[in-house]
């Protein structure tokens, strides 16, 4: 029923017209509804419409349904109704669901393969430049790295350290220089718009703090970047000639008042007032190997800031006058006539010489036979403290292979790596590069050559003053006022005076060259 019927009063049957007679139940069909003239035509098939007054009177009984023939014994069901989708519109979207599916798996077979093989399998060629180490030793260490990417080669060039800074910076700026190469740790400031920044994938911050010694970390580190990675550290040492010292029932001094009285008593001159065999290297510049360093480990010592120069003259001036004092003064231990200090040492006649790891190999090969020990340097009552010397990786900012580069300087970084460096280097002479990780310091304990210089490294601090590195640059102009200030202590200039130039000259080398 039409819900839009309202239920109303029944309306009373009417009679039959004159015209035509009763008519009866026609084929079920109810009477009291008028009916249509049987002459006329029947009409078309329409939509049954509800029954109701005045309306044609449908059969009681619909018709049967129309079922197609079927054969006999036959046990098919009737037709699944037909789906809510046209056909046509459904093999449609399957033709579509399957073109995107061949589409996605040609692009994953044969596209995605095609990128990732290239990135993969294109070649890089690093150019890593060094200084001390041989290349058939670098090149044990980089075959093991280049095993882990073959996609990486590392071609390793030593270079000779005279005139290698200069050489360096005009080959990097001209766009010809290494990805990678080896600076000395105080050149930091002069060299950074040549250095890039390490990634933290290089090394982890917390570890390269728990495990690097502090000098290392406060060398290298700028704003919270770290610009370089060492494979090995050094410290100024004293040496001491064994035979002298057991001669004369000798200690080795501790402090700097034991120094001075061991120099004395070891002091051997001839007749004519002549030095024969000296107490101690130190006093003059210019016949002292390593004589800006033993300034710079004196000045430290005594509380001068290298960085604040002009604010710790006086500090400065105070470890200047107690230098001079051991080659000036009438009970001198040393003079400018003798041979450098480090020849005199290795012929024997110099009880007490400072130097680094490296020097052990030259005092070797110039006196096999020689006996001497190495120590920790003296130092002031309460106020311990040493130099370190030492050699950095870093990466060039203007290598055009970064991630290659770090992941190299990555390997290099590893316990692993430079202990096998270690292994490598000693192969071929006494000992290898000194670790610079504190964790590795324990495995050279038993090597009282070469431990001293370790034990130093947890206490040392850098200066500027640092010898032999050749840059033409920050170190060589620094030492250059440093030995004008000592010379002058022997042409009657005041060490005061000595200290005015040389704090004015220290302070535009660091303007020149940054800090």
């Amino acid at each position: 029923m039409d819900e839009n019927v309202i239920f109303s009063k029944p309306i009373a049957p009417q009679k039959p017209q004159s015209q035509g007679g009763p008519q009866g139940d026609l084929g079920g069909t109810q009477t009291g509804a008028i009916q249509p003239v049987a002459s006329q035509p029947k009409p078309a098939a329409q939509t049954p419409q509800p029954v109701g007054p005045y309306q044609p009177v449908q059969s009681a009984t619909p018709p049967p349904p129309q079922v197609p023939p079927q054969v006999v014994g036959s046990e098919s069901p009737l037709p699944p109704p037909p789906s809510s989708l046209p056909f046509g519109r459904v093999l449609k979207i399957l033709g579509i669901a399957l073109a995107l599916v061949v589409v996605l798996f040609l692009i994953v077979r044969f596209v995605f393969p095609f990128f990732s093989k290239k990135e993969k399998t294109e070649p890089v060629t690093l150019t890593y430049w060094g200084l001390f180490e041989e290349k058939r030793v670098m090149d044990t260490i980089i075959t093991d790295f280049q095993r882990e990417n073959p996609t990486i080669t590392v071609n390793y060039v030593r270079k000779d350290v005279k005139q290698y800074r200069q050489s360096l910076v005009t080959q990097i700026e001209n766009g010809t220089g290494p990805d990678i190469y080896r600076f000395h740790n105080s050149w930091v400031g002069m060299m950074r718009s040549f250095l890039s920044p390490l990634t933290t994938g290089v090394i982890d911050p917390q570890e390269f703090k728990a495990n690097y010694y502090p000098v290392i970390q406060q060398d290298l580190t700028r704003n919270g970047a770290l610009y370089g990675m060492p494979l090995q550290i050094d410290t100024l040492a004293l040496f001491v000639n064994t035979d002298l010292f057991d001669a004369g029932g000798n200690t080795v001094p501790k402090t700097w008042d034991e120094f001075i009285r061991v120099a004395k008593d070891r002091l051997v001159k001839d007749e004519d007032g002549r030095i024969r065999t000296a107490g101690a290297a130190l006093g003059t510049y210019d016949n002292i190997t390593h004589a800006s360093d033993i300034i710079g480990l004196l000045m430290a010592q005594n509380g001068t800031n290298f960085s604040e120069f002009s604010k710790t003259t006086s500090n400065a001036s105070q470890a200047l006058e107690f230098y001079t004092a051991f080659a000036k003064n009438e009970g001198s231990v040393w003079d400018q006539t003798l041979d450098p200090s480090l020849v005199a040492f290795s012929k024997g006649n110099l009880a007490m010489f400072f130097g680094y790891s490296w020097d052990i190999f030259q005092i070797k090969a110039l006196n096999p036979e020689l006996k001497f020990s190495t120590h920790t340097v003296p130092n002031l009552p309460g106020r311990k403290m040493a130099l370190a010397s030492y050699w950095v990786e870093g990466v060039s900012s203007k290598s055009k292979h970064q991630p290659e580069a770090m992941l190299f300087m990555q390997y290099l970084a590893k316990k692993e790596t430079l202990q096998k460096l270690y292994s490598e280097t000693a192969k071929t002479r006494l000992f290898g590069q000194l670790y610079p990780r504190k964790d590795l310091a324990a495995t050279l304990k038993n090597n009282q050559l070469i431990y001293p210089f370790m034990e130093q490294a947890e206490y040392a601090s850098s200066s500027y003053f640092a010898s032999d590195t050749y840059d033409n640059g920050i170190n060589e102009q620094m030492n250059a006022y440093l030995g004008n200030a000592v010379r002058s202590q022997f042409d009657n200039t005041s060490t005061d005076t000595a200290l005015e130039t040389l704090a004015q000259g220290v302070n535009q080398v660091l303007t020149k060259y940054g800090r």
